[in-house]
């Protein structure tokens, strides 16, 4: 049997929007066995689909498809931490574990750029994607058939604080309330800013991150479908964060705070409790360089 671990990514980084992304320490799990048949099991209580539907099992199977091998079926078991539909990449996540497990099961006809070029071909971009594959802080370009993407390890004194909601935000959702059109003056404020994050986080100018996360291409059109969501980012810049910013295409928020800034996750915690959002859970996170993995 194939076993398989798959980080949680955060995409997006603000103002990168579609082209930068980051993998994080909080991970799926997913076991792999040829079989006849369909059977999948969650081993955690989390809900999946235990049909042709789910998405493991789905893109495992068109991996086989496109390899031209024999496929009757998989046995498939799912420990899923990643929360679905909150902008920490539990699709891209799936899509993943489908791929790299079937390219092992068959001896690993792909290459790595190859499954970086197919998981973004399913997904539709790579922001997700190929860091959950890659690990670390991935820039990335898809062209619409290939990947362009470089990856960079990442070795700070930071963590990532991500706070999740209690309601789900589909990404489709999320994309249909993004305008169609920009400014050429929005485009070169987030090309700027885009440009800004990388080189900061990785030079160690996190002063600059604050300036580098904010966007006019997503994140003002999205704020308004997350309750909250501006009282979060008040309230993560009055505890110290050095950036705050809507995870992938949300509702979760996540906060680059310093590693010495000890207590942020509790008083973050706090905060959110006096303000009536007990239901939303806190997370302190790292970057994580490996990405997909077998399980150590």
């Amino acid at each position: 049997m194939i076993k398989i671990q798959i980080p949680a990514t955060s995409a997006n980084l603000g103002a990168g929007f579609d082209a930068l992304g980051l993998a994080l320490s909080y991970y799926n799990y997913v076991n792999m066995e040829e079989a006849d048949g369909v059977n999948i099991v969650s081993l955690d209580g989390t809900y999946v689909p235990d049909d042709e539907s789910n998405l493991v099992y789905a893109t495992a199977k068109t991996l086989y498809q496109i390899c031209g091998r024999p496929f009757h079926g998989l046995h498939i078991e799912q420990i899923n931490n990643i929360p679905m539909a909150r902008g920490m990449g539990s699709s891209s996540a799936c899509i993943i574990a489908g791929l790299v497990g079937a390219n092992r099961l068959m001896g690993d006809p792909l290459t790595l750029d190859e499954l970086v070029n197919l998981s973004a071909q399913i997904e539709g971009h790579p922001d997700n994607t190929a860091p959950a594959l890659l690990g670390g802080i991935v820039t990335a370009v898809f062209d619409g058939k290939s990947v362009h993407w470089v990856k960079q390890e990442v070795f700070t004194t930071l963590k990532f604080i991500v706070a999740v909601p209690d309601f789900e935000l589909k990404t489709e959702q999320a994309r249909a309330c993004l305008p169609k059109e920009i400014s050429h003056r929005d485009a070169v404020y987030n090309l700027s800013r885009a440009a800004l994050f990388s080189a900061s986080l990785l030079t160690g100018k996190y002063e600059n991150l604050r300036t580098a996360v904010d966007d006019k291409l997503h994140q003002p059109y999205r704020m308004e479908l997350i309750p909250h969501a501006a009282e979060v980012f008040d309230t993560a810049y009055s505890l110290g964060a050095y950036a705050a910013y809507i995870s992938g295409a949300g509702p979760s928020i996540m906060m680059i705070v310093d590693a010495e800034n000890c207590f942020f996750a509790g008083k973050l915690r706090f905060a959110l409790d006096r303000a009536g959002l007990s239901a939303w859970q806190v997370h302190e996170l790292h970057i994580d360089n490996a990405g997909t993995r077998e399980p150590s």
